[in-house]
C-alpha cells in the first residue's frame, strides 16, 4: 500500500493529462474522395449539428480551426444533380466558444445524414442513389443508428418508410426544418457506394432478401413449370399512360393469354406496399424502359425480367439500368428492341430524319435534347409475332 501511495504521489501530474490523451484517440475526421460516385466523412468526438444551417461541428483541442464542404449524396460528377443537393459545411473548433453552439437534443447513437434532393424523385434514382447507398453504410448499424435527411419531402420518407424503418428504429430527423442543436457521438455525411454500377452493391442479393422482409413477402423463387405443369405463370405488364406507352396494350394481352400466361396491366403508382406484393406474386414482368422496371427489385428469383428498348440506339442505357442489374439480382433477362415500325416516331417525322436514322447524332447535343424526343415523345406498338417469340422464349426460362 506504501508503494502504491508513493507511486500515485509521484505521478499524479502525469495522471492529470489522461483526459486529454483519451480525446486524440476517440476524436477523429476522416473523408474519402476517392470514389467516383460518392463523398464520405466520418467523425467521432464531441459533434454538434445545427438544424437549418447545414452546419456540422466538431469540437477538438488537437485539430484546430478547419473546414471542409461535402454534398452527402451519390452521383458525384452529376452537375445537374448535385446543384439540387445541399452543401454541408464540416467545421472542426479548437476552443469552445460562442461558435460552438451548445447541445439542446444529446443522442447516444451515431448518426447518418444523407440527401434525398438530386434525382430522388425518380424511382430509379431513389433506389440507385440513395436506398441503396443507405443500406450499404446503415446495415453495420444494425437499426441503432439516427437517420439525418437534408432536401426532404414528406411523400418520400412517406413512400419507402418501411425501408427507412427496418434501417433505423428511431424517428427521423429532418434536419432542414428545425431549430435543434443535436449532438452525437459519431457521424456519417455522405453514403458510400462499393461501384459505379446502377441499383447494385456487392451484397445485392442480400438487399433483394431485406426487401422482402421489409414487405413481408413471401416468394423467394418464381414458378418453375417443369414441376408445376398445371398453373400458369402470372405475367405483369408495367403500363405507361403518358409516354413509352403501349399502343396495341389489347393485342400485348391476348399474345401472352395465348402463350399460357395469366395477366395482369397495371401502372405503377407510389405505394410501395401494393405494388412489392403485386410485383412479388408474378414471375414475369414486361415494360417499357423507365423508372418504373425498378421494381423488378421485388420479383422473387429465377423470374423473368422483359425490357421493351424504344427506339434510339438505347443498348447501353437500357443494359446498364435494368439488364446488368436484374441479372445480379438472380433474375432471368430478355430484351425487346423496337423496330422503327413500331415506334411513334415513325408517325412525326420522315423515314431519311436524322432522327429515326441517326439517333447519335441527337445523342451528342445533349441528354435534355435526346431524353425529349426519344424518352418524351415516343410510344410503342409491338409487332405481334416478334413478342410471341419472347414470351415463348420467357417460358423456356421458367421451365429452368
Amino acid at each position: 500500500m506504501l508503494v502504491l501511495w508513493c507511486m500515485c504521489t509521484v505521478f499524479k501530474p502525469y495522471l492529470g493529462h489522461l483526459p486529454v490523451y483519451h480525446e486524440v484517440e476517440k476524436t477523429t475526421l476522416i473523408c474519402d474522395t476517392s470514389k467516383r460516385r460518392c463523398e464520405t466523412c466520418e467523425m467521432r468526438g464531441d459533434i454538434r449539428i445545427k438544424g437549418n444551417s447545414s452546419t456540422i461541428f466538431l469540437f477538438s483541442s488537437h485539430f484546430g480551426n478547419a473546414s471542409r464542404t461535402i454534398k452527402p449524396y451519390a452521383r458525384k460528377g452529376d452537375e445537374s444533380a448535385m446543384k439540387r443537393v445541399t452543401t454541408f459545411n464540416i467545421k472542426s473548433i479548437q476552443e469552445e466558444g460562442e461558435t460552438m453552439l451548445k447541445c439542446t437534443k444529446t443522442h447516444n447513437l451515431p448518426a447518418i445524414v444523407f440527401s434525398v434532393g438530386g434525382y430522388a424523385g425518380n424511382n430509379f434514382h431513389a433506389f440507385s442513389d440513395v436506398i441503396i447507398p443507405l443500406y450499404a453504410t446503415s446495415r453495420e448499424f444494425n437499426r441503432e443508428v439516427k437517420l439525418v435527411v437534408t432536401d426532404n419531402s414528406s411523400w418520400w420518407t412517406s413512400k419507402f418508410q418501411e425501408l427507412l424503418h427496418k434501417l433505423s428504429r428511431y424517428e427521423i430527423i429532418d434536419i432542414d426544418h428545425e431549430n435543434e442543436v443535436h449532438c452525437f457521438p459519431s457521424v456519417v455525411v455522405g453514403l458510400g457506394k462499393e461501384d459505379t454500377k446502377e441499383l447494385h452493391i456487392e451484397s445485392v442479393k442480400n438487399f433483394t432478401s431485406f426487401l422482402r422482409s421489409s414487405y413481408s413477402l413471401d416468394r423467394f423463387t418464381a414458378i418453375n413449370l417443369t414441376n408445376s405443369l398445371s398453373k400458369k405463370p402470372r405475367f405483369l405488364i408495367v403500363s405507361r399512360s403518358k409516354t413509352r406507352a403501349f399502343m396495341n396494350i389489347k393485342e400485348v394481352v391476348h399474345a401472352a393469354q395465348d402463350s399460357g400466361f395469366k395477366v395482369i396491366v397495371t401502372e405503377i403508382n407510389t405505394n410501395l406496399t401494393r405494388v412489392s406484393r403485386l410485383v412479388n406474386s408474378c414471375d414475369v414482368m414486361m415494360g417499357v424502359h423507365g423508372a418504373g422496371l425498378t421494381n423488378m427489385v421485388f420479383l422473387p428469383e429465377n423470374g423473368v425480367m422483359i425490357q421493351v428498348v424504344p427506339l434510339g440506339k438505347m443498348d447501353w442505357l437500357a443494359n446498364t439500368y435494368f439488364g446488368e442489374p436484374s441479372m445480379a439480382m438472380g433474375l432471368k433477362y430478355l430484351e425487346y428492341k423496337i423496330s422503327e415500325w413500331e415506334s411513334t416516331l415513325i408517325d412525326q417525322y420522315p423515314t431519311n430524319h436524322q432522327v429515326l436514322v441517326d439517333p447519335f447524332s441527337l445523342q451528342r447535343k445533349g441528354w435534355d435534347v435526346y431524353r425529349t424526343i426519344y424518352l418524351d415523345k415516343q410510344n410503342v406498338t409491338l409487332n405481334i409475332t416478334r413478342l410471341k417469340e419472347t414470351l415463348s422464349r420467357a417460358l423456356e426460362l421458367l421451365h429452368s
